[in-house]
């Protein structure tokens, strides 16, 4: 009895240690709090500050690109080569194929402005050169396995080959051109484009000559061959020659003799270079 009234006597005395947890928490708190203004009233007019150079840096720079590369890379007007559909992309096909039948080959305008690829099947695009060079390197692919010499690095020999040789003929034409002082409205983009469709007669080659062997090749590259040709001739003719020799009249002077020879000269270098980058593919 003694022993346990002393036990609850001591409960009711003083603690053997001093509880600080509340005072600790009341002194933390205060700190903590009169610290959080403080520090948000240092850091936000830093980070509102960093923010707007940064964003302000950011806006520089991405108008510098804009204009630089615009200057090289004509943005806007790449976006009018790949206005393209799926009846335009069809139409132009059949026409680079069997382009005979085609009667009507100007280029229609609005406002002074050529219409769309879409509107018009005449208009050069981009989206079939993109599309036939892509798959002229996967059917090249196609073709160095089944003979077995598939590798990496002969395909991308076989990639960069064609790209130089289409940048080269681009360069070729342009100074040609130049040489020969001709006013056309052709730009670089044009070139490129009408210099990319002979990409559509290398792969109907190669496919057929994978399909039905050599002779197969030989017949159908040699109609791709003479198609492109007609093609390039009927279309160039209204951009390089005058409005004379447009509309099928006789071609006099100098000045057209050299134009019907640079047309006749570009049109003949399609079938040369449809042979010379598909003939290994086929043995």
């Amino acid at each position: 009895m003694r022993l346990r009234n002393s036990s609850m006597d001591g409960s009711d005395g003083s603690q053997l240690f001093d509880d600080t947890s509340a005072t600790g928490r009341g002194q933390a708190g205060p700190q903590a709090a009169g610290g959080l203004p403080g520090q948000s009233l240092l850091a936000d007019p830093m980070s509102n500050l960093a923010m707007a150079y940064g964003s302000s840096l950011a806006s520089q720079g991405r108008e510098m690109v804009d204009k630089n590369l615009d200057r090289f890379i004509p943005i806007s007007k790449l976006k009018y080569y790949f206005a393209v559909d799926t009846v335009y992309v069809g139409k132009k096909l059949g026409i680079l194929v069997f382009p005979y039948m085609h009667e009507n080959w100007e280029v229609s305008y609005q406002q002074d402005i050529p219409v769309a690829p879409r509107f018009d099947v005449n208009a050069p695009d981009l989206y079939i050169p993109t599309m036939g060079f892509i798959t002229y390197i996967l059917v090249a692919g196609l073709a160095l396995g089944t003979q077995n010499r598939f590798s990496p690095e002969l395909l991308g020999v076989q990639a960069s080959s064609a790209l130089v040789w289409l940048i080269m003929e681009v360069l070729a034409v342009l100074l040609s051109l130049y040489l020969i002082t001709v006013n056309t409205d052709l730009t670089t983009i044009d070139l490129l484009a009408f210099s990319g469709y002979k990409y559509v007669g290398m792969i109907l080659g190669v496919v057929a000559g994978l399909l039905f062997g050599k002779l197969a090749y030989y017949l159908s590259l040699l109609w791709c061959c003479a198609a492109i040709f007609v093609f390039m001739i009927r279309t160039l003719r209204l951009k390089l020659l005058s409005e004379a020799a447009a509309e099928g009249k006789l071609v006099r002077g100098a000045r057209n003799q050299l134009r019907m020879y640079l047309t006749m000269s570009i049109a003949a270098a399609q079938p040369v270079f449809m042979y010379w980058l598909t003939y290994h593919l086929i043995r």
